[in-house]
């Protein structure tokens, strides 16, 4: 019998905080409202993708996804369709691993590499 083996993907919307952070700054209130709906909408249409895909959704909020999966998937390929799912200029990161403790480090690798980006740990297939 053959093992299941879980794949992970932590997806995290890049520089988000900072943009949040402006707006409280300079007290604009409309542009802290299209943030919000823009996140929204990526985060969405990010986890119905995710699930077309076969993935589980565990986690959709604010600018991050989390889901698992056991099929076959080309992380790469589908790093590319997940950024399309973005609104406007908001860019996400990824990072792909076999537990969510993985998944977490591979996508502070991407945010510490450069933002923008999919990475896995050394091990992952």
């Amino acid at each position: 019998m053959r093992a299941i083996i879980l794949k992970y993907i932590s997806i995290d919307g890049d520089d988000i905080g900072v943009r949040i952070t402006s707006c409280y700054l300079s007290n604009d209130e409309g542009r802290l409202r299209l943030i919000s709906k823009q996140l929204e909408e990526s985060t969405l249409k990010i986890a119905s993708l995710l699930e077309s895909e076969g993935f589980h959704v565990i986690f959709r909020a604010a600018d991050g996804v989390v889901a698992k999966t056991n099929a076959h998937c080309n992380f790469e390929e589908m790093f590319l369709r997940l950024n399309s799912c973005s609104t406007s200029d908001i860019t996400f990161s990824a990072g792909v691993g076999s537990s969510l403790m993985e998944a977490y480090i591979a996508l502070m690798k991407s945010k510490s590499n450069g933002k923008n980006q999919l990475s896995k740990l050394d091990g992952f297939k």
